[in-house]
Formats: C-alpha cells, structure tokens, sequence
C-alpha cells in the first residue's frame, strides 16, 4: 500500500509540473525597445538644374564689320576687357570734327565773357556764345558714345564661350558673337513641394552632387524663394547658390539636391514597431500590472519617415518599451516575457519610401 500511495504522489507530482510548463509556454516571448529621443531634420530630395551666376549673349548693337577679335574660345577675361572691336574710321574722323568745333565754341565763349566783362558785348552775344558751345558738346559726346559702342566690352570677370564670328564678317543687332558668364558662383534652381513652404528659409543648407562630375559633393545654401506656387504641380520654385571655385559646375548640369529643413526634437521608435490598421497607426508597448508583464494596444501619430525608424508627433513618452518582434502572436491584455531588449537606435535622416504592411495582430 505504501508502494502505491507513494506512486500515486509521484504522478500527481509529474503531472503539476507539466501543467507549470504548459502554462508558462502559454506566455509569449518579445522583443522590446525603449522609447527615445533624437535631434532629427526633414530631408528633402529635388533635382535642379545650374545656372551661371551671370550670363550674357555678346552681340552689336549696329550693323559693322568685325576688324578686331581679342580673345579666344574659353578664354578668361576681365571686366572692362576689350573683346571685339567694329570698324569706326568714320567714328573717329566724326569725333575729330566734333572735337574741334567744341574747342572752337569754348573758345569763343571765352572771348565774349572777357569782352562782356569791359562791356565790349552784349548778353544776347554771350547767350548766344553759350548756346553754340553747348551744342558743339553734346555732339560731340554723342558721337563718343558711338564710338565706344564699336568696342564691344566685357561687362564682368567671367569666362567666354565659343566665338562665333571672324575677322571681317558683317555683324548686324542681335547677331551672338559668344557668350560671357560668371561662373564663380553657380546658381541653382529646382522646385519643392508646396506642404514644405513653412520648413523654407533664406540661407538653409542645401547639398548637391551630380553624375557628371562622380558624385562629387557640392555644399551651398538657399538665397531665394520664388513669391507663387504652380497652380498645376502644386510646387514652389527655390534657388541656392553653389561655390564653384574649381570651376567644375558647368550651366545647364542637373544635380541632385538634398535641403535638410524643420530642426526638431522627436521620439523615435523602430519601424518594425509600428502596426498600421487602415489610416490609423498603433504600437503595442508592455505594461506592468500585479506584478505581471501585460501588452497594451496605443493609437500614435507618426511624422517623418526615416531609414528603418519613424518619428512619433503624439502617443509616446520618453523611456516606453514598445515590442518590436512577436507581434503577430500577441493582443492587447496578454501577459507576456521580454525575451531580448533592442540596442539604441542609430538615427539616419535618410528618407525611404515606408515598408510594406507587416502583419495586423487582433
């Protein structure tokens, strides 16, 4: 008898501790993360095309023929450099007359204030004197003007383009000789979204790189916002000025831009903690209730999207352990284990495009 009752209690024994195991099998691991914050940027991608700082298309503003070409393709020159010069023979002899008779007028309107001044002549001879003189200045300043309009100037420091005339060959108004930009700055354009306009300022920090030149970074800054919105894109024009001291940025590059705008300090959780239910979004974070680890189910608003992360606007506090892994075999009021604690976020401002839908627990 006593063989048996000792059987007996060793069943019952055996048999208590697998339903020990079985309900503590029932408890679920995870995986949690703690709730953090970071200093993060909205980080905006546009491409943009260069332009020169200053740009201009070298022409006549007369019909002559080209007897002088000082410069050659690609040169650099400086203000004021004399580029072309136009036949002006007839200019110069024009300006030598001209010249003489302003000398000559001066002359005698000289002659008449010392006579008027013994009163040897009359005010209506000085008057007339003064009328002479200031005619014969004025055309002969006319004819100066035309003159210099036959030298055809640089009007800033730059470098030429492709010259597209000859020696002797007849230039009319408009024709282009070459061209003359300003590429010790480089200006950018491109176009932001319009839900950006309130992150937009006057000297934000924009970086550029194209593959035309490796990838190569370009840093420079915002100098102006365009003062309308497409109508149709729904798009505002922006432009950043780019240093170009190598001279490696060319007119008309397209270059890839990124504008880091809105500094702020965020929460920031893991994406893989987030559960997106229709347009809604929750995570499941643990709570501690009589002593036991319980899942609770919390709505949150989320911001940017970051590289593998998500900002929280509203839902979270600072230090919430939110379950990252094991949320497709949990419900809100489940006791849980937590199995593994993540390690702290390394937080990329890089955009991506947000993850597919993970699985929905009930």
């Amino acid at each position: 008898m006593l063989k048996i009752a000792l059987l007996q209690l060793t069943l019952l024994s055996t048999m208590g501790a697998a339903f020990a195991v079985s309900a503590a099998s029932k408890t679920t691991p995870v995986t949690v993360q703690v709730v953090q914050s970071f200093p993060i940027e909205t980080k905006i991608e546009a491409l943009g095309t260069l332009k020169a700082n200053e740009s201009i298309q070298l022409s006549s503003n007369v019909t002559k023929k080209v007897t002088k070409i000082n410069f050659n393709d690609g040169q650099r020159v400086g203000m004021g450099d004399t580029l072309v010069e136009l036949a002006s023979d007839e200019e110069k002899a024009l300006l030598d007359e001209a010249r003489f008779n302003k000398d000559e007028a001066q002359k005698q309107l000289s002659r008449v204030k010392s006579m008027l001044a013994s009163n040897a002549a009359s005010e209506s001879l000085l008057d007339q004197r003064v009328r002479e003189y200031e005619s014969a200045r004025a055309r002969y300043l006319a004819i100066d003007a035309r003159l210099q309009e036959l030298s055809l100037k640089a009007p800033f420091h730059g470098v030429v383009g492709l010259r597209n005339i000859s020696v002797g060959a007849l230039v009319t108004p408009g024709t282009v000789i070459t061209t003359l930009i300003d590429d010790s700055r480089m200006k950018l354009d491109f176009s932001i979204p319009s839900i950006h306009l309130n992150s937009l300022r006057a000297g934000l920090p924009i970086t550029a790189n194209s593959r035309a030149l490796n990838d190569q970074s370009f840093h420079g800054s915002i100098t102006s916002i365009d003062n309308q919105i497409d109508p149709i894109t729904r798009s505002i024009k922006v432009r950043a000025i780019l240093p170009n001291a190598d001279r490696l940025l060319k007119p008309g590059m397209l270059m890839t831009l990124n504008l880091y705008a809105n500094q702020r300090q965020s929460l920031v959780i893991s994406e893989n903690a987030l559960v997106p239910l229709g347009s809604n979004n929750f995570v499941f974070i643990i709570a501690e209730s009589d002593g036991k680890t319980l899942v609770e189910k919390r709505a949150v608003a989320i911001g940017e999207r970051m590289h593998g992360t998500v900002e929280i606007i509203n839902g979270l506090q600072v230090n919430d352990q939110v379950i990252t892994h094991g949320l497709q075999k949990i419900r809100a009021g489940q006791e849980v284990i937590i199995a593994a604690t993540e390690s702290p976020l390394t937080l990329s401002t890089t955009k991506e495009k947000p993850n597919e839908s993970k699985g929905q627990p009930q």
